[in-house]
């Protein structure tokens, strides 16, 4: 049965991945993202692709880009909650709170804003329910050094997934996070360079195929509503997670 995703960063890296993953597997796909041109890219001309530009901190653009995808697929089925960014390495006296609130405004608030509006509209269809997968990090668990705002956004992250699997039960909505360690995107690229380590150093890390995050999601996502991943870790095999620090 074709389902109704909605993918939020979907005009880059981890988003782009995923969104182009579901549009294989024959789903209609929301592409929500800031970029109305990157977002074209993803979609590549793919009937089933719906370019909804979107900046998920704005409430009012938020709750429009929800009303679009059911004017257009009727429902929504599945939310993949990835839009995020980071900042630049700074121990927390030396980061400006503008850095901060960027950080936690894209990462959680944004994050609240689209998972709100889809556990509404998940909550008021017909047939009831539906799953949202929250894509956290491996930050949720270990902090790399200088990272205050990302390490806490994700944290927070966690607490945001385990709410919602537990208010949604009543409503058929399932909730679940990834965590994802060195997936290769322009993001990660600086990885294959040398990021800071706990100890002081400066190392390359290894990273993995992005297509492998895309597959665990859509694993996450085609399991039956009797079942949820709860939490998944996915990540290149040697990084430096186990151990860190």
């Amino acid at each position: 049965m074709m389902r109704s995703v909605v993918v939020t960063g979907a005009g880059s890296g981890i988003g782009r991945a995923t969104a182009q993953a579901f549009l294989a597997a024959g789903d209609r796909v929301a592409l929500l993202g800031r970029r109305a041109a990157a977002l074209a890219e993803t979609a590549h001309g793919n009937p089933l692709a719906q370019a909804v530009p979107c900046d998920v901190t704005d409430e009012v653009q938020v709750a429009a880009a929800f009303a679009a995808v059911v004017a257009q697929a009727g429902r929504v089925d599945v939310l993949f909650n990835n839009a995020g960014m980071s900042a630049p390495v700074r121990t927390i006296d030396e980061m400006a709170v503008e850095e901060w609130l960027a950080v936690v405004n894209v990462n959680l608030t944004g994050a609240f804003l689209c998972a709100r509006a889809a556990f509404a509209q998940m909550r008021a269809q017909a047939p009831q329910g539906g799953r949202i997968i929250n894509n956290g990090s491996i930050s949720a668990h270990a902090p790399r050094p200088g990272s205050a705002a990302y390490t806490a956004s994700k944290h927070a992250i966690t607490g945001l997934t385990r709410s919602i699997a537990l208010d949604g039960r009543v409503f058929g909505i399932a909730c679940g996070q990834i965590d994802i360690g060195n997936a290769l995107t322009d993001m990660a690229a600086k990885m294959t360079r040398g990021v800071p380590q706990a100890d002081g150093s400066v190392r390359v890390e290894p990273v993995m195929d992005v297509a492998e995050v895309a597959r665990a999601v859509l694993h996450m996502a085609s399991l039956p509503p009797g079942a949820n991943v709860l939490s998944m870790t996915v990540m290149a095999t040697n990084m430096p997670f186990v151990g860190r620090g």
